[in-house]
């Protein structure tokens, strides 16, 4: 049997390149004579921006800190030890980098020994032990604390979570076998499952304290000194902590459902980290600690050593680095000042961009449009969403005040837009409309104007093609809603020129979007891969497939929602006007279904009701649909309709619409929700075999996104 010291050696040389967290001991008498005090600091030595983590050797130095105070608590000369981090970090878990390099579960187990071991001697120590949450804690930061006898947390911690099932793990150093202990399986899967799936929600102090997580909360400014004192009263025996009583009986099952509920509608059992958790949650009931790490080791191991760990690390990577340093945009030095942003028109898109420009740039926003009824209601609108803002306390008064006066229209563009450094429209998605909108704001705005389209799949370049200065027009389309989806497709014409480009990616920064650089092709990323993907759906119904059986076809993915909700949500009428505008650019492979036309044509929203509160297919649908006879099982659609896929990325790829296989992933995570645990879409093509099955080879290298070989 290793010892943990042994395991950690191990561990550590495997990986070289840990940014290593050092654990500071030092002593000192607490307030009220209570006695002399073990403080340990986790801290590796860099500002807040580089948060602390546990590698191998950093598990190692904590390790060493215990040896210590575990001494020192044996010959009765401490009273208690205490755990905190540096400014602003408590600590943020396991360090990713280091599971990546993993390539054998015999390695992967070590990695989950190694983090118990270290974290039990804290809950075996022979003096009390408290942890000072002082800053952000994810993953293993709060599992250490989970292992200490109190908990203090401040007020102005801005993230606390346990994201594991976000990623693809489990909370696996004590978190899916201490937390339901501690507060009840209900609260626990709110946290663990519930949190985690959508969309790695963090909580608050105040949060902590109230799901019973912490013992005390105090505020940001003094808030060691505030423990402390509290830690002192504690040991003293003038403060007694009480906890309520775990109900381990129907409620704690009921939870578990609750959990697997939740899982479904997420991930559809397309993803095994929660499930995983949940049966170590279930399990947890009995109270039995060392059972609950030991299943935490195995499950931490099989996930680590499975794709879909890979998958949700990469895109993870993606999102927090490629996101925030675009593939191809130019040098940001070139980008010139926005002072003033017009929108053309006042619909709802237009109305939601004027808001957000308003909201990130604090400049002036002036709207225009045809008529003074529809201005007006395109300000009203945005006056509305800040009055919104205010009513929850997310803006004060003097700043609401500040914003309405910011925001005007006016039906004359060049009263409107003469001193406008950036002029976006949002009008009708049609290609005569749009090149009359830009020449009219080319006549009227600054020679150095930006001039943006947010069309969804028009040609940029022909939109440009008429202007004097074609050198200036970029494509900037935004996901609905706005202000959730964070994918900004930046689409370079072919007269685009760099100043143009670099201002549109520091606009895009300043709104805090993810920006990609995307070539002026048929509806560029998102809309060309979801119109592909629904056109062989659509293309499957029309042949003869019962429209259940082609949308649970790809449940297996685990899409947000599936492919006819997504329509009604984008709306029947937009997806057809995409899918001629593809059509017409490629008629071999992007088809006009006469059933979704004949849909649009009645009028119809989308191909559901729901009147019994779930989704069923409208009899008046149904009895437009003309359909052939060939029906095809859910193998057979999925594998058409990934076949399909696989097939216009690959094309995509060899046209330059994006610089890599990467920009793909972040566009269809980012833009269109699709899920971490596949890493967008190339990297579970690539798994499922379908890449090499269809091009002939593998979209990424092996090793990325999955398990080195």
């Amino acid at each position: 049997m290793s010892t943990t010291a042994e395991l950690l050696k191990g561990a550590a040389e495997l990986f070289p390149d840990e940014v290593v967290t050092q654990a500071h001991v030092r002593h000192f008498d607490l307030p009220y004579g209570a006695g002399r005090f073990a403080l340990i600091t986790l801290d590796n030595g860099l500002d807040h921006t580089k948060p602390t983590t546990f590698g191998p050797q950093s598990l190692a130095n904590l390790d060493t800190a215990i040896d210590q105070v575990e001494k020192e608590a044996a010959e009765g000369t401490i009273v208690g030890v205490g755990v905190t981090g540096k400014p602003f970090i408590f600590a943020v878990g396991a360090d990713l980098k280091g599971v990546e390099l993993l390539k054998k579960h015999e390695d992967a187990l070590a990695i989950g020994k190694g983090g118990h071991e270290v974290f039990k001697r804290l809950a075996g120590l022979a003096v009390p032990t408290f942890a000072y949450y002082n800053g952000a804690a994810m993953g293993g930061g709060v599992e250490v604390g989970l292992h200490c006898t109190y908990r203090t947390v401040s007020k102005a911690i801005p993230a606390f979570s346990l994201p594991e099932v976000f990623l693809g793990l489990v909370p696996g150093w004590g978190g899916c076998t201490l937390l339901p202990n501690l507060i009840g399986a209900d609260k626990a899967v709110s946290v663990i499952i519930e949190n985690s799936l959508n969309q790695n929600k963090q909580l608050k102090g105040q949060q902590v304290f109230d799901l019973g997580i912490a013992d005390a909360l105090f505020e940001g400014a003094d808030f060691l000194e505030q423990s402390l004192i509290w830690t002192a009263q504690v040991l003293k025996g003038d403060i007694e902590v009480e906890r309520p009583v775990i109900d381990r009986g129907e409620a704690w099952d009921q939870a578990v459902a609750k959990g697997r509920f939740i899982a479904d509608g997420k991930v559809h059992g397309a993803a095994p980290a929660a499930y995983r958790a949940l049966d170590i949650i279930a399990a947890a009931k009995n109270g039995d600690r060392q059972q609950g790490y030991d299943a935490e080791d195995v499950a931490l191991a099989d996930l680590i050593m499975g794709g879909e760990l890979r998958s949700g690390i990469y895109a993870f990577n993606l999102v927090q680095k490629r996101g925030k340093r675009p593939a191809g945009a130019p040098d940001k030095s070139l980008a010139r000042p926005v002072t003033k942003v017009g929108v053309v028109g006042a619909g709802l898109m237009a109305s939601q961009l004027a808001l957000l420009f308003l909201r990130r740039l604090e400049v002036p926003v002036v709207l225009t449009d045809i008529d003074q009824e529809r201005v007006d209601k395109g300000v009203g609108y945005v006056h509305a969403e800040i009055d919104k803002l205010l009513g929850k306390g997310r803006i004060n008064q003097d700043k609401a005040n500040r914003l309405k006066a910011l925001v005007t229209g006016v039906l004359d563009k060049a009263e409107g837009f003469a001193d406008a450094d950036f002029v976006i429209e949002a009008v009708f998605e049609e290609i005569g409309v749009k090149q009359q909108v830009f020449a009219e704001v080319e006549a009227v705005a600054p020679a150095h104007a930006i001039l943006a389209t947010n069309t969804s799949s028009l040609s940029v370049t022909e939109m440009a093609s008429k202007l004097k200065n074609p050198e200036r027009v970029v494509g900037f389309h935004f996901f609905n809603p706005v202000a959730i989806l964070p994918l900004l497709e930046i689409v370079r014409g072919e007269k685009t020129d760099d100043a143009s480009l670099a201002t549109a990616f520091a606009v895009a920064k300043k709104l805090k979007k993810t920006a990609v650089l995307v070539k002026d092709a048929p509806a560029f990323v998102v809309n060309r891969i979801l119109t592909r993907f629904m056109g062989e759906i659509q293309n499957v119904i029309d042949e003869g497939t019962p429209v259940e059986v082609a949308e649970k076809a790809v449940e297996p993915l685990g899409l947000p929602m599936s492919p006819l909700v997504l329509l009604e949500l984008v709306g029947p009428a937009i997806g057809l006007h995409v899918s001629e505008t593809l059509n017409r650019a490629f008629p071999d492979r992007f088809t006009v279904s006469p059933n979704l036309a004949a849909v649009v044509k009645a009028g119809k929203r989308g191909f559901y009701v729901y009147d019994s509160g779930k989704p069923e297919l409208d009899p008046e649908v149904a009895a437009l649909l003309k359909q052939g006879d060939t029906v095809l099982t859910e193998e057979q659609v999925r594998a058409r309709v990934l076949d399909a896929v696989a097939q216009e990325i690959g094309l995509m790829l060899d046209e330059g619409v994006v610089a890599e296989a990467q920009d793909i992933d972040l566009c269809l995570i980012t833009g269109a929700g699709w899920p971490f645990h596949l890493g967008g879409i190339t990297p579970y093509l690539d798994r499922e075999g379908v890449s090499e099955r269809v091009n002939g080879k593998r979209f990424l290298a092996a090793g990325v996104a999955s398990v080195p070989a």
